[in-house]
C-alpha cells in the first residue's frame, strides 16, 4: 500500500479503480508544417470541429446548469479574436503548423492569466488551455476526450473543464489531480457534482490505471491498493462524515444567529457570474464580494457598458433580492492588462492600482459606475471601492456617481444609485475608519491585503511562510477597531478575506460584532454551523439604525 497527502477540493470518501487521463499526445516534432494556405485552412477547419464538439457537449448538459454555462464560455473562446488571431498571425509568418501555432498562442495567453495574483483569474488559464488544446487536437486528428464507461476514480496531472463535464457523472467515483487549483472550473464542477476530490497530489505516481485507489477527501489523503484495515477505517470516516453533512444540509434556510443573539449574514465570494449558481446551491444569503476584474482581463480593449451591465444584472437577478456587493475594478501593474498601458513599477502592490487607476481615468470609471447603477435597478446591489486610504477618494467617486445619475436620467435609462461602501484593506483606512464611516454606507474588511500591508509581508512569497501569521494581533486589533467605528457610525461591517472562513476566528468575529462573513461558497454551511454553536458573546452590538 502506498499513501500520500493532498489538498481537499471537495470532501468525501471514495474507493474505486483508477481511470488515468493522460495527455492527448500531440507529438509536435512529427507534425510537418505545410504551406501557409494549407495550415490556415487546417486551422479554420479545426476551429469549426471544436465548435461542433462544444455545441454537442452543451446540448447534452442540463439547460442553465453551471456546466453548460462554462461550456458556453468555451464556445465563445473558440470564436474569440484575442485567442484566434495570434494563431493566424503565427501561421501567416510561415514555417509553423496549425497545431503548433494554436498551442503556442494558447499557452502564451494562459501564462498571462496564470501570472495574475487573483486566484479566479489564475484559474481561467485552464479554460484557455482547454479550448486551445481541443482545437489543436482537432487539427492533428487526435481524440481529445477519453471515454469513461465504468465507475472509476479519475487521476490526472490536471483535468480540463470540458473533460470534467464530458465524463458521465454516474461513472465518476472521485477525482485526484497532481496539480490543479481550488478555483479551477474542474474543482468547481467537482464540488457541484459532489465528487470527492483531491488536488496537489504531487507525489502520486503515474501508471495507476486499473489499480484500486482510496480517496480520503476528509483528511486530505489517498491510498493506492489499500489494505483491509485501511478500508475499514475509511468506512468509519465516511459514516461520520455523512452524519455531519446531514447536519449541515439541515441548516439550509436558517439564519446564522449565535446563541448570544448576534446575527451574521453568511455570504459568498464569487469571481464571475458563472459562480452564482454554486453560491446559491450552498445557500448563500447574498454575495459579499463580486470581483469585476474578469470583465477586463484577457482581452485587447475595454468592456462596454452594456457588457458590464449584463454581467452584473445577471447575478443581481439570480440572487432574487439578496444583497450583491460589487467591487469596482481592482487591477494594477502586477495584473497584465496591456491595453491599459500601465507603466512598469518596482513595487506594484504599492503602486497605481484599483481605485487609484479609476480616479485617474474618470471616463473609464464612469462606464463601470453607469453599468452598476443600471444593474442596481434589477436587484439589491451595493458598490464597494477597493484600496481606499482617504476621504477624498470617496468624495470624488460620489461626485462621479452623481454625474452618471444625471446622464442616465437625461438618456431615459432606468437606474438606482446604490449604497457605497469601501474595503478596509490598508492600515490607513483602518486607522481612519471612524472618519471614513461618516462618508459611506458599509465597510468590508479585506483581510488578505490588510495582513500584507500591516505586517509588510508578501503573502505570495513562499519563503516568508515562517513569518506569516494570519492571526497577527495587530491585524486583529485593526479589525476590532474598524467594527467598533462602523457601528458607532450606524453602518454595517463585513469581512470578505480569507480570515472570514478561519474556524479559529469565528468566535472572535462574533465578539467584535461583525455583521457579515463572506467566504467561498463551499464553506458557507460549515461557517453557519460554527456561528450557531458558538459560545462567544458579542461585545459590539449592531445599532438599531444600522442598514443591515
Amino acid at each position: 500500500m502506498v499513501e500520500g497527502k493532498a489538498r481537499i477540493a471537495c470532501s468525501g470518501i471514495a474507493v474505486a479503480p483508477v481511470f488515468e487521463v493522460k495527455d492527448a499526445g500531440l507529438e509536435l516534432e512529427k507534425i510537418i508544417a505545410g504551406s501557409v494556405e494549407r495550415e490556415l485552412a487546417a486551422f479554420e477547419q479545426a476551429v469549426d470541429v471544436a465548435r461542433s464538439q462544444l455545441t454537442a457537449l452543451i446540448d447534452s448538459l442540463p439547460a442553465d446548469s453551471e456546466a453548460a454555462e462554462i461550456m458556453e464560455m468555451h464556445l465563445m473562446m473558440a470564436d474569440d479574436p484575442d485567442l484566434l488571431d495570434p494563431v493566424r498571425k503565427l501561421i501567416g509568418n510561415g514555417g509553423i503548423s496549425a497545431v503548433a501555432a494554436m498551442l503556442k498562442a494558447g499557452t502564451e495567453q494562459a501564462e498571462e492569466f496564470k501570472s495574475l495574483d487573483d486566484p479566479y483569474m489564475q484559474a481561467r488559464s485552464a479554460d484557455i488551455l482547454d479550448v486551445s488544446r481541443r482545437i489543436a487536437c482537432a487539427a492533428a486528428g487526435v481524440e481529445y476526450q477519453p471515454a469513461l464507461s465504468a465507475r472509476s476514480i479519475i487521476v490526472a496531472d490536471d483535468l480540463t473543464p470540458s473533460q470534467t463535464v464530458g465524463f458521465k457523472r454516474e461513472f465518476i467515483a472521485g477525482i485526484v489531480l497532481r496539480h490543479g487549483t481550488m478555483n479551477s472550473h474542474a474543482a468547481i464542477l467537482a464540488r457541484n457534482m459532489g465528487v470527492p476530490s483531491l488536488i496537489e497530489a504531487t507525489e502520486l505516481a503515474a501508471g495507476l490505471s486499473g489499480k484500486i485507489l482510496a480517496v480520503d477527501a476528509v483528511n486530505g489523503r489517498y491510498y493506492v491498493e489499500p489494505d483491509n484495515e485501511t478500508l475499514r477505517h475509511l468506512q468509519e470516516i465516511k459514516n461520520d462524515w455523512d452524519k455531519e453533512q446531514l447536519k449541515l444540509l439541515a441548516l439550509r434556510g436558517k439564519e446564522a444567529i449565535a446563541p448570544c443573539g448576534h446575527r451574521i449574514l453568511t455570504a459568498a465570494n464569487i469571481g464571475s457570474p458563472d459562480e452564482i449558481e454554486f453560491a446559491l446551491d450552498n445557500d448563500c444569503e447574498g454575495v459579499g464580494l463580486m470581483r469585476s476584474e474578469f470583465l477586463f482581463i484577457g482581452r485587447d480593449d475595454y468592456p462596454s457598458e452594456e457588457e458590464q451591465y449584463q454581467a452584473y444584472a445577471r447575478v443581481a437577478s439570480a440572487l432574487n433580492g439578496r444583497p450583491l456587493i460589487i467591487r469596482t475594478l481592482d487591477i494594477g501593474a502586477d495584473k497584465k492588462c496591456p491595453y491599459f498601458n500601465l507603466p512598469a513599477e518596482e513595487n506594484p502592490a504599492l503602486g497605481l492600482r484599483a481605485l487609484r487607476i479609476c480616479l485617474t481615468r474618470p471616463e473609464l470609471f464612469k462606464i463601470q459606475l453607469r453599468s452598476i447603477c443600471r444593474a442596481a435597478a434589477r436587484g439589491k446591489i451595493r458598490l464597494m471601492l477597493p484600496m481606499v486610504i482617504s476621504i477624498t477618494e470617496i468624495q470624488k467617486t460620489k461626485a462621479l456617481l452623481q454625474e452618471c445619475a444625471q446622464e442616465l436620467s437625461l438618456e431615459g435609462k432606468e437606474y438606482v444609485l446604490p449604497p457605497v461602501g469601501i474595503m478596509i484593506e490598508t492600515p490607513a483606512a483602518a486607522v481612519l475608519s471612524a472618519t471614513l464611516a461618516k462618508e459611506v454606507d458599509f465597510f468590508s474588511i479585506g483581510t488578505n491585503d490588510l495582513m500584507q500591508y500591516t505586517c509588510a509581508i508578501d503573502r505570495q512569497n513562499p519563503r516568508l511562510e515562517p513569518f506569516y501569521d494570519p492571526h497577527h494581533p495587530a491585524v486583529l486589533e485593526l479589525i476590532r477597531q474598524t467594527a467598533v467605528n462602523a457601528h458607532q457610525a450606524g453602518i454595517f461591517v463585513g469581512i470578505c478575506g480569507e480570515m472570514a472562513s478561519d474556524p479559529v476566528l469565528t468566535d472572535l468575529f462574533i465578539e467584535f460584532g461583525i455583521d457579515e462573513l463572506s467566504v467561498s461558497p463551499s464553506r458557507i454551511l460549515a461557517l453557519r454551523h460554527r456561528i450557531l454553536n458558538s459560545h462567544a458573546h458579542c461585545l459590539n452590538e449592531r445599532p438599531s439604525n444600522c442598514n443591515f
